[in-house]
């Protein structure tokens, strides 16, 4: 088999391993240095053309410090030998190297086995490209409604036979797309395009199979209807090679290259006697070693992925889960959420009728707001019968026309009416402030978040050594 690593290894390796001279350590991070090409790297990318909030240098050594903390602490809980981890980054390093691998062979293989299985199925028959004009007849239609659509296609038939043969084609096209039932091919002019044996309705296909191109077959009965057919052109299945490039495109599509590379990694493991996992190792391995870019975009997605996990087990989970934490950040920080408009608590019906309207309104006595939608939905609604539909929210002006309109008396907006649900009212209260922190819950939740990250960061700080070398910094992007 031929195989075709992109890599240029023993080359780049030994260019690496120069270059490293000339990489002097930036920071370490609890005893683990840190290169300055890896800060480059993260710095350069994150404040590229078109980002909007840029960084300096120097503003942005504390936030790839803080990153580089949330990383040491996630390797110290040793998240990634977790299962479910350790699979996502398997599953990286499979991805950077199944597209450097190419095994034309195999990939020849499959093209051949999928040319001779198109050809076995047309069995030698003739390819044919055909046009035809159809109406619908179902198999339960009585000898009247036989009859009377056998006529308009005998008629149909009669017109196009008196046609010239050199005017036929156009006139079919004509007369399909005003005639022909089968509107995806009647806009088409009534092609149904190219297609062999056994692709196509039996009734149908013995008949076009008996045409020569040019000719019109007389009105078929299939299953599915009356069929007036032209042939436009018939001939034998390609040969191999003029089908070539067509198979490749169409295997390119379905992923034929990672299949190759798949099927070579485990030929490879099994000749060495190792695992299928132990052969992408290496070969991802050598491929950091070759290219610096590859390497460090590598580092990036472990860094990221642990950082992730960190950040959401530590922070993100339990901020998200602790109501009685955010309802306490929320008393202590009431002013900043503040509202400069009211909003509206409450509940859009949407009804059968204004008696279904009147009747889910008198449901809701005495019910906590929380509950009002499901109260009224589990009353009057059942399997089958949709009489009422809820819409609940916190709305502020502008949020929802029918709320605009009908709560905050604003003529200009236009209720939105459902066609099976004419009648439309809103239900609740006009508040001019927050009521407590679950009305503003996702602004609190984000602040709370931001509040345990940073003391959490600041936690990492204290245990974790930092050390950053600031005349190297001042090299960063000028050597």
């Amino acid at each position: 088999m031929k195989k075709m690593f992109v890599m240029a290894l023993a080359a780049l390796m030994s260019l690496g391993a120069v270059g490293q001279t000339d990489d002097p350590v930036i920071m370490k991070i609890n005893g683990k240095p840190v290169l300055r090409s890896d800060f480059e790297y993260s710095f350069n990318k994150n404040n590229a053309d078109g980002v909007l909030d840029k960084k300096s240098v120097a503003e942005y050594v504390p936030l790839f410090v803080d990153f580089k903390l949330k990383v040491a602490a996630a390797e110290e809980a040793q998240l990634d030998t977790i299962s479910s981890i350790r699979k996502e980054l398997d599953g990286y390093k499979e991805q950077m190297v199944l597209p450097t691998i190419v095994d034309s062979a195999y990939i020849e293989r499959e093209a051949r086995r999928t040319y001779d299985n198109t050809a076995a199925r047309f069995a030698g028959a003739d390819l044919l490209t055909a046009s035809h004009i159809l109406f619908f007849m179902p198999q339960t239609a009585t000898d009247e409604q036989h009859a009377s659509v056998k006529h308009v296609v005998d008629s149909i038939y009669d017109l196009l036979r008196a046609v010239p043969k050199e005017e036929l084609a156009t006139r079919f096209a004509e007369v399909a797309k005003e005639w022909s039932q089968d509107k995806a091919s009647a806009a088409q002019g009534g092609s149904i395009g190219q297609f062999g044996k056994g692709m196509m309705i039996p009734d149908f296909e013995n008949a076009a199979y008996s045409l020569q191109p040019g000719e019109m077959s007389a009105p078929v009965l299939s299953t599915i209807g009356y069929h007036i057919i032209y042939l436009q052109d018939r001939h034998p299945f390609e040969s191999y090679e003029f089908h070539h490039q067509k198979i490749l495109d169409f295997l390119d599509k379905r992923g034929i290259k990672e299949a190759s590379a798949s099927a070579y990694i485990d030929s490879i493991a099994q000749q060495e006697g190792i695992t299928r996992a132990e052969e992408i190792d290496k070969l991802f391995n050598q491929l950091i070693a070759s290219d610096m870019e590859t390497k460090y975009l590598a580092q990036e997605y472990h860094d990221g992925t642990l950082m992730y996990e960190i950040s959401k087990a530590q922070v993100w989970d339990k901020a998200q889960q602790d109501e009685a934490g955010q309802e306490a950040y929320y008393n202590a920080h009431k002013k900043q959420y503040k509202w400069t408009e009211p909003r509206y608590s409450g509940i859009i019906i949407h009804g059968k009728d204004a008696a279904t309207v009147e009747q889910a309104k008198k449901l809701l006595k005495g019910v906590a707001e929380p509950d009002w939608a499901e109260t009224i939905v589990g009353a009057l609604n059942n399997d089958s019968v949709k009489v009422v539909r809820i819409e609940r929210g916190l709305f502020k002006k502008g949020d929802n026309a029918t709320i605009d309109r009908l709560a905050f008396g604003d003529k200009s907006q236009e209720v939105k009416v459902m066609k099976s649900l004419p009648e439309t009212a809103v239900y609740g209260n006009i508040v001019k402030k927050p009521r407590s922190y679950k009305d503003v819950h996702g602004q609190v939740t984000t602040d709370y978040q931001n509040q345990m990250e940073q003391e959490w960061v600041e936690g990492l700080r204290e245990k974790y050594a930092v050390e950053v070398y600031d005349d190297v910094v001042k090299t960063v992007n000028k050597h």
